[in-house]
């Protein structure tokens, strides 16, 4: 069984609307929801083999927040996941190695939403309030956790089942 999550980057800041979308750093707000996040992945155990992550400033801001790791991931920064649509993303998730257990994706709306989307597409019954989350949205610094039965080369529609959907706000309540 594999794992895959998929992270959306931390809230970044619109504060000089002469920045370049790309270039936008997380705000306050955001560095405290991936901090959060990280202390979440920690005590759950959620850790990566691989980490694929936009070359935008905002998700490589999430991912150094994450940092530093219990066991040292392999991280692959790509210019090609930046706004890449479900179909882009899918495609990089076929091309993962079969010997990686576990990938965490850092990326952005609404591509990764759709993705996540796509892959429940079938149904899941066994985590109902998670996917009711989901359906939702996929709010900044969410976070949703599939479990993947068949190969990566494999993964299409359905082919994830959701463990969990998590989200700073949530975590915050239920704190």
């Amino acid at each position: 069984m594999r794992q895959l999550l998929l992270l959306r980057h931390a809230k970044s800041s619109w504060d000089d609307p002469a920045t370049h979308d790309k270039d936008r750093t997380l705000n306050a707000r955001g560095r405290r929801s991936a901090i959060l996040m990280r202390d979440t992945m920690r005590a759950l155990g959620l850790v990566p083999d691989l980490i694929l992550v936009s070359s935008a400033r905002r998700t490589i801001e999430t991912l150094e927040h994450l940092e530093p790791w219990d066991e040292s991931p392999l991280i692959e920064t790509m210019d090609s996941l930046y706004l890449a649509s479900a179909d882009h993303l899918l495609a990089t998730l076929r091309d993962v190695a079969e010997t990686v257990r576990g990938v965490l994706v850092i990326a952005h709306n609404p591509g990764l939403h759709d993705l996540a989307l796509h892959l429940v597409a079938r149904g899941t019954l066994h985590a109902p309030s998670a996917l009711r989350g989901l359906t939702e949205g996929f709010p900044t610094a969410g976070l949703a956790e599939f479990s993947v039965p068949g190969p990566w080369h494999g993964l299409n529609s359905g082919g994830g089942r959701l463990a969990r959907f998590l989200t700073p706000r949530g975590l915050e309540e239920n704190g």
